[in-house]
């Protein structure tokens, strides 16, 4: 298979990623009872209705609906730019009923997944259309980042409503896979390790990552070494909230082997989804 076949090959891997993602997610959206749809999720102002309107947004949007433009005010948790463009998509759902925000969702990715299949990206660096919040992202990061947003946000549904799973599907290992690879800048850039330092990081049901911080001051990946300066040892579902940003884990969800404050440094500045 040549580069390009490669790479038409791995953006339709993560088309079906996302596919089977929304699916779980509006299944599970339909089990839960109407009056669990207003339980608080662990992202800040956002309980279940929210963070299924969120997703109803960005997928309506990413399938060719309207941009909405509504006020939100200056709630707590919005920060960002993105902040107020994601709260817009949730405050014009506010009054919509679960069914029809289920509705969105599955009609939404219906006709995306179909326009996919029809029209398959093959060039990773080209830029889609639509794209939402005007975000300059080509179609490798879009369509790598849609599945781990869409289970990120089944797992925060599943937290707040006692329904626990999804931990072992394709998109949770595609999520938790995609998120060891920030090793090197947790590592080098936001707790700025000395060079010299090695990192490895053992997430069950996931390659282990290993980084080294060069003389540069630079992360780059490595081969694991034999006596790193520290090793993380977790499992998934700790991993993912740690890494999300959602909440810590507990005592005993990470093992930290070798220098032990920096790992508890490294862990500390780990979360890297908005």
């Amino acid at each position: 298979m040549g580069e390009q076949g490669s790479d038409a090959a791995r953006l339709s891997g993560y088309v079906e990623v996302w596919w089977q993602a929304v699916n779980d997610f509006a299944d599970l959206l339909e089990t839960i009872p109407a009056e669990q749809w207003s339980t608080p999720t662990d992202l800040p102002g956002w309980d279940v209705h929210a963070v299924a309107a969120h997703t109803a947004h960005l997928e309506a949007v990413l399938a060719g609906g309207p941009e909405e433009t509504v006020d939100v005010g200056q709630p707590d948790h919005v920060t960002g730019l993105m902040g107020l463009y994601t709260e817009q998509g949730v405050v014009a759902r506010r009054d919509r009923t679960p069914d029809e925000l289920i509705n969105e969702i599955r009609e939404s990715t219906t006709a995306r997944h179909t326009a996919l299949l029809a029209d398959p990206p093959t060039d990773p660096a080209e830029r889609p259309a639509p794209i939402f919040g005007g975000v300059p992202w080509d179609w490798e990061r879009l369509l790598r980042n849609r599945p781990l947003d869409v289970w990120m946000h089944e797992q925060d549904v599943r937290r707040a409503v006692g329904q626990p799973g999804g931990l072992d599907s394709s998109a949770a290992k595609h999520t938790a896979d995609y998120l060891t690879e920030s090793l090197p800048i947790v590592v080098a850039k936001r707790v700025g390790a000395p060079a010299g330092t090695t990192v490895v990081l053992e997430v069950a049901g996931s390659p282990v990552v290993a980084t080294e911080v060069g003389e540069d001051g630079r992360g780059r990946r490595v081969e694991p070494p034999a006596a790193p300066t520290v090793t993380l040892r977790t499992d998934r579902e700790a991993f993912i909230l740690i890494a999300g940003g959602r909440r810590w884990p507990g005592e005993g969800a990470v093992r930290i082997e070798g220098d032990v404050e920096l790992g508890r440094k490294i862990l500390d500045t780990m979360a890297v989804t908005p």
